[in-house]
């Protein structure tokens, strides 16, 4: 008899305990997720198909970069280098900066809008996108979504 009270006691406990975090999970709001996360990987050597040569990883390697956010640049706002290289973003200011971590993600929350991304690399600033515009790497942030990229560094590579 006291071992069925005692069970049933902490079959109680239990059913309490799990109502409560229960209830507690359902009063809390999903946090609206708003800006841009992605992915940066660079790619070295040769990348062009051959039936002779060994593949090279074609996705990329996972890298820790600073990606640098900027509203959205031209071309004609800059000075360009060569390779993807940019010499100088004139006076234009990063609005945000954020650093990729090891396994090459990054996420940034950011207010509607259209934003440039550009990469530091050792050799300097880095951007290998544009659109038909010439707008610099473009990303579209939408309210309350997520916009995600693949930033490819590719500077080292041959296609």
């Amino acid at each position: 008899m006291k071992q069925a009270a005692v069970t049933f006691l902490l079959l109680v406990v239990a059913f309490a305990v799990s109502a409560q975090n229960h209830s507690r999970k359902q009063t809390r709001k999903p946090a609206a997720k708003q800006g841009i996360c992605g992915l940066v990987v660079v790619k070295r050597g040769n990348h062009m198909p051959s039936v002779d040569s060994p593949s090279v990883d074609s996705d990329g390697v996972p890298a820790e970069r600073e990606i640098l956010i900027f509203p959205l640049l031209n071309m004609s706002q800059v000075d360009a280098g060569d390779n993807g290289f940019i010499n100088s973003v004139r006076e234009a200011k990063p609005i945000k900066t954020v650093r990729s971590d090891k396994n090459g993600k990054f996420c940034v929350v950011l207010p509607v809008g259209r934003y440039s991304l550009i990469v530091r690399e050792p050799k300097g600033l880095y951007a290998n996108l544009s659109d038909t515009q010439n707008n610099i790497f473009p990303v579209n942030v939408q309210k309350n979504r997520q916009s995600t990229v693949k930033v490819e560094i590719t500077h080292e590579a041959v296609f």
